[in-house]
């Protein structure tokens, strides 16, 4: 069954979360900090005064609610998506998948250039049918009883456009975990996919890298994410023990968060800002706070460990559903070599992007759905 949702986070809900933010104990950092040692304390500080004297949770509230939000429940999970059909006779169903630390909000500004292209200098008969879901965990959807992967994911998410809405088949796009999600759609479910279009390379070949260019390239890797294991390896680990400390400390996961989203963007002279405004960066992490989800979203690295981790199955690769790769430069999950990404996809589509990092959704919107719509009308 399907259910129409709107979000309405209480004032109460609102209060408290402000005042935890004021209230918060500041405490000292190394003299030389900038961010090396982790989230800037004078960034936080700043940030933590515009959060409580300027930013309006109910102006983003309303953003989202001006699209169609609706709620269903699939394997137990209380799914929670958006959905705005495009404009167009024959528009193509388009599934957008976000990551961690990330959310609905990723999307936001780009879901009406995907359904009305026309109203952005493009043609009508390029748009999508555009479905944005919150993961299960994160934001406006349930929790699981156990963390689960992004293969699990991947296969309520096939539910949810396939028995749910009733497409035949569709295009599922990815960065971050939303990335994984995509490629275990492709593996699991190749007959209801018409492509995927990624711009992260998680998943690894479990033959592992053959020639010299792939060997060094996993080298490089292995050095240059050392400096990012921590987090990755407590949220695969004792994620709950992590969560004690987060669920009652707004500035705590505000700080998690934006210390990932400092690191892994292509931001200007060291300042966040120089891509992300206030407003978007305290949206995301607001949706995490008002549903209390922090914890249940850091679920999905103990799942996608118990999954396997990385590594795909050796059989059924490579993978049969047409594949398009959007290379942002500064995605700190530095690429494989081409050679190595088309034993695990059939690549059809190779964008070197002119600028760019992890969030590709909020960073680079234009090139993003230019991307997007390239990829679909070689699928047509």
């Amino acid at each position: 069954m399907i259910k129409p949702f709107k979000v309405s986070i209480s004032d109460q809900v609102l209060k408290d979360i402000y005042k935890k933010v004021k209230d918060y104990p500041w405490h000292e950092e190394p003299n030389d900090s900038d961010w090396q040692y982790g989230t800037n304390l004078n960034y936080m500080k700043k940030i933590s005064k515009y959060w409580t004297s300027e930013f309006d949770w109910r102006k983003q509230e309303t953003k989202i609610n001006n699209f169609s939000n609706f709620k269903t429940t699939i394997d137990d999970i209380e799914l929670h998506y958006i959905y705005k059909k495009g404009s167009g006779k024959n528009s193509i169903p388009l599934l957008l998948c976000h990551g961690w630390p990330g959310s609905i909000v990723e999307f936001l500004n780009i879901i009406e250039k995907l359904t009305n292209p026309e109203k952005f200098g493009g043609k009508e008969e390029d748009s999508f049918d555009v479905i944005v879901p919150s993961l299960p965990g994160f934001g406006f959807s349930s929790r699981p009883s156990r963390p689960i992967g992004p293969r699990k994911m991947a296969t309520i998410f096939n539910s949810l456009m396939t028995n749910v809405l009733g497409y035949k088949k569709y295009i599922s796009q990815g960065g971050d975990f939303g990335g994984t999600i995509c490629t275990w759609l492709a593996y699991d479910f190749p007959k209801n996919l018409l492509g995927i279009h990624i711009n992260i390379l998680i998943t690894r070949h479990p033959d592992g890298p053959q020639t010299e260019e792939e060997k060094q390239w996993q080298e490089r890797f292995k050095k240059e994410q050392r400096i990012e294991d921590g987090y990755r390896t407590q949220q695969a680990t004792k994620p709950q023990t992590l969560s004690y400390a987060m669920m009652d400390s707004p500035v705590g996961v505000a700080a998690w968060i934006i210390e990932k989203i400092h690191g892994w963007s292509d931001i200007k002279n060291g300042d966040i800002e120089s891509v992300y405004s206030k407003d978007i960066l305290l949206s995301n992490i607001m949706i995490y706070l008002v549903t209390k989800t922090f914890n249940t979203a850091s679920w999905i690295y103990y799942g996608r460990r118990e999954e396997g981790g990385r590594a795909l199955p050796k059989d059924h690769l490579p993978l049969t559903v047409p594949t398009a790769i959007a290379k942002f430069p500064k995605e700190y999950l530095e690429w494989a070599p081409k050679s190595y990404v088309e034993r695990i996809y059939n690549v059809q589509q190779w964008t070197e992007m002119p600028a760019g990092g992890h969030f590709a959704a909020m960073e680079e919107p234009d090139l993003l759905v230019k991307d997007i719509i390239s990829f679909a009308k070689i699928l047509s």
